[in-house]
């Protein structure tokens, strides 16, 4: 089992992007580092399993689950899943055909934060217990673009621009990248004229449901692939708790859930 959470596709993807060691001392050299493919696969097992770091079986990955943990750390802070992982995946998918840019769609969903930590805060949809919101802008066949993380009690329009502003520019074909949307699909939770104009000052013309009138705006058939976006990413048991303290850790493991699901969508077109 451990063999298949880090297949071949993906660590081709993935190695090129690790930052090198350092060189070993000549004189009390220590012990030899763990090697790095089975340091990711402690980490996609935590991601996928929902463990602590502590319960990772060494024998079964290859190491132990402190040490996947500090990779882990490591590649965050090199920038190794974001951006330049979900770029080279988003380019690939352009290539491919599968990317359809003109059409997004956002939206937000609530964990609970059970050790605070920043980006931690009173959530207004579970009884004031520390939380934290992950806002997600996808394409339009669901595929990640752009996640960001926040507190829980911060609304989710605060994060309408800030996602717009993440969205790489795609690579993959001739020309100039691919940058922002055409259109943007939100719920009523997204309904301000100041940020319809922002928007529309950027060359993007604001799809929002506005707040109070009746449904079957119609809508809601763009805009529910981000609601199944949402649902791709709890499968990933890790991210519906949040448990590190450090929320850069946490984004990190959001990051990668996203380009674990750009990295299913290329499989299935072959």
């Amino acid at each position: 089992m451990s063999a298949d959470l880090v297949p071949d596709d993906l660590w081709e993807r993935i190695a090129s992007l690790l930052p090198a060691r350092p060189p070993r001392r000549h004189r009390y050299p220590g012990r030899l580092p763990a090697d790095d493919r089975a340091a990711l696969r402690g980490i996609v097992y935590v991601l996928r399993k929902g463990v602590s770091w502590r319960d990772v079986p060494t024998e079964q990955i290859g190491c132990s689950g402190v040490t996947a943990w500090r990779r882990l750390r490591d590649w965050t802070e090199a920038g190794v899943w974001w951006p330049r992982l979900h770029e080279v995946l988003l380019a690939e998918l352009r290539k491919e055909g599968l990317l359809e840019m003109d059409d997004a769609a956002i939206d937000a969903s609530h964990v609970r934060a059970l050790k605070g930590g920043a980006h931690a805060g009173p959530s207004p949809v579970d009884r004031a217990r520390p939380g934290s919101k992950h806002h997600l802008i996808t394409d339009r066949h669901g595929t990640p673009l752009a996640v960001t993380l926040t507190s829980g009690n911060r609304h989710d329009v605060t994060q309408l621009m800030p996602l717009l502003d993440a969205v790489p520019p795609v690579r993959g074909l001739r020309g100039r990248p691919c940058g922002r949307p055409c259109r943007v699909f939100a719920d009523r939770g997204y309904d301000f004229d100041k940020y319809r104009r922002l928007i529309r000052a950027r060359g993007i013309t604001p799809k929002i449901a506005r707040r109070g009138n009746p449904h079957g705006s119609g809508l809601g058939k763009t805009r529910w692939v981000a609601e199944r976006t949402f649902a791709w990413l709890h499968q990933f048991k890790r991210l519906r708790i949040r448990y590190e303290v450090r929320a850069d850790l946490h984004l990190a493991l959001l990051q990668l859930a996203c380009s674990l699901i750009c990295l299913r969508r290329l499989r299935t077109s072959f």
